[in-house]
């Protein structure tokens, strides 16, 4: 036990002596920590696009609620069904229902071209009809500004991101469907879901503008309960008359988010990792420094008595001190940077723009922490190894 405690001991009195040698080494050490900062801020910056992208179509839809798209479709740009199926679906056991009738919305999806506000570009941007249930199959969707879009007339509603992110879509303004001008009467949100990139109207109003006859694409429908899923999908895809593929929303949309975020995450690992190199190099220059500065402090502790061991690890720390400052620096740039920063991406599935928020989440601290960690510990190894190596006599020599 004394063994031990008198090895702690060195490592610390090692360890404070850095510490308190890193002034007179504040240059080195500054570019080592900004470094490592760089790495862990472009690391979690990048990652938090894949997260904030994963997080709105992951808030697109509960566990109660469901889509059926036509068997084989994998968006609802390739689905399709006519009235009499919507209405099969509607009637299904499991489905939930007000005073008004199921909570079924048959909807049509169609995709217009609307100019960024921040290039002036044109984007994809998708116009969807629905019918008067759709409200409440989506979660918490709520007016904010305006008011509901009247049925059967060429007005419509858009959603929060997409009036942040594209030009001409605050209340008042219009967007051209075809040949005519129809205007914005209102903005909704829903819960930050992928419906928030989305414009609103009558679903038979835009079937008649884009000569659709009774026809749509996909059936959004909320179920008694979480449940319900198994019975409502067994009944559909056991009946003769419909050809259907059944998802929980919140199955479709993670679905839908999958290739995206595993670009990114790889994208983001790739280049965290390439930063890396440089970082490790600027941790082994400062720590390669801070020997050499202290060759002859570090020989007469090892005169002294003091273990290889200690020195080894009292190094490492002071690395790892280092690299620590260096993640906690770059965590709460990326933080105030990125967190909250909206943007629009492509969905490939759907061809159309989704505005989203990226996401500085804990998770993505702890892995950048981690980053900066191993940048630390690797910078430190050699040098540490070099320190507890030199012969205690030519150390002692030296000037």
């Amino acid at each position: 036990m004394t063994t031990l405690l008198n090895w702690f001991s060195q490592v610390a009195a090692i360890l404070r002596f850095g510490v308190m040698g890193i002034p007179q080494r504040r240059g080195s050490v500054a570019a080592t920590v900004i470094g490592i900062a760089g790495v862990v801020l472009v690391f979690i910056g990048v990652l938090s696009i894949g997260t904030g992208f994963r997080r709105a179509m992951a808030n697109s839809g509960s566990a109660d609620a469901a889509i059926v798209l036509r068997s084989g479709s994998d968006s609802e740009m390739v689905s399709g069904f006519g009235r009499a199926e919507t209405r099969l679906i509607a009637d299904a056991p499991g489905v939930a229902r007000n005073a008004a009738g199921p909570l079924a919305s048959a909807e049509l999806f169609v995709i217009i071209n609307l100019p960024k506000r921040s290039t002036g570009t044109d984007a994809n941007v998708p116009l969807r009809g629905v019918e008067s249930a759709a409200p409440a199959v989506r979660d918490n969707l709520q007016i904010t500004a305006g008011r509901m879009f009247e049925w059967g007339k060429n007005e419509v509603i858009v959603g929060a991101g997409a009036a942040r992110e594209f030009a001409g879509l605050e209340v008042g303004g219009t967007v051209q469907v075809g040949r005519d001008a129809w205007p914005v009467v209102g903005v909704f949100t829903a819960s930050g879901g992928v419906a928030e990139s989305e414009v609103w109207t009558d679903a038979r109003v835009l079937q008649a503008a884009y000569q659709r006859g009774d026809s749509f694409q996909s059936v959004y429908a909320r179920l008694n309960s979480a449940g319900a899923f198994q019975e409502f999908k067994d009944a559909l895809t056991a009946n003769p008359q419909l050809s259907v593929k059944v998802l929980r929303q919140s199955e479709h949309f993670a679905a839908q988010s999958e290739g995206m975020t595993r670009l990114i995450t790889t994208l983001g690992y790739l280049i965290a990792f390439l930063m890396a190199i440089g970082a490790v190099f600027g941790a082994l220059n400062t720590m390669y420094s801070a020997v050499a500065t202290r060759t002859r402090e570090i020989a007469t502790l090892r005169a002294l008595g003091f273990g290889g061991g200690a020195v080894v690890i009292a190094l490492m720390l002071e690395s790892l001190l280092l690299a620590l400052g260096g993640g906690a620096l770059g965590s709460a740039l990326a933080y105030l940077a990125f967190n909250n920063f909206h943007a629009a991406t492509m969905n490939w599935q759907s061809f159309s723009q989704v505005a989203f928020s990226f996401a500085v989440t804990p998770a993505l601290v702890v892995q950048g922490v981690i980053w900066a960690t191993l940048i630390g510990l690797i910078g430190g190894l050699l040098p540490a190894l070099r320190a507890a190596r030199q012969p205690i006599a030519a150390a002692l020599r030296e000037l």
